[in-house]
């Protein structure tokens, strides 16, 4: 089992290869006034996901490798609030045979191109499994190649 990622002691929005836009919408909000923590799960995986759509001509609903979480977490540092508008930087810190590891950071959208604090940091395992075993296969040749880019 791996660990949560450390603090990110000098992290920025530079640090990440991968900066996926998101917005925030009304019903992120806690109580408290801030996102709340299962929100950036959903960050993550939109994050994540979005990226490798749009970088590969895989349908996923077709291929018979499918990427499921084995692992995942999150360390929060500063609150984000609807409505801001966010990025999910995405780096890949481990690229195995059949599973992929994810540094994520999440951090306001800048106005120019000044890095930004990382306000979360998490991790997030990807193994890929034949659709039908169950049993991990090897990552996609198409989504190997992009995900090498962000290796870090």
């Amino acid at each position: 089992m791996s660990s949560v990622p450390p603090a990110p002691d000098g992290l920025t929005s530079r640090d990440f290869p991968v900066h996926w836009p998101v917005l925030t919408r009304w019903a992120d909000n806690d109580m408290f006034g801030h996102l709340n923590n299962a929100v950036y799960y959903q960050l993550f995986d939109t994050a994540i996901n979005g990226w490798i759509a749009a970088g590969v001509t895989i349908d996923p609903v077709t291929t018979p490798a499918q990427g499921i979480v084995a692992e995942s977490g999150c360390r929060y540092f500063s609150e984000l609030h609807f409505p801001e508008r966010l990025v999910v930087g995405v780096a890949v810190t481990r690229l195995g045979n059949s599973s992929v590891t994810y540094r994520l950071g999440v951090f306001r959208a800048a106005q120019d191109s000044e890095p930004q604090p990382v306000a979360a940091v998490g991790h997030w395992v990807h193994v890929y499994v034949d659709k039908s075993t169950r049993r991990p296969t090897p990552i996609p040749d198409e989504i190997r190649e992009l995900l090498s880019t962000a290796c870090v």
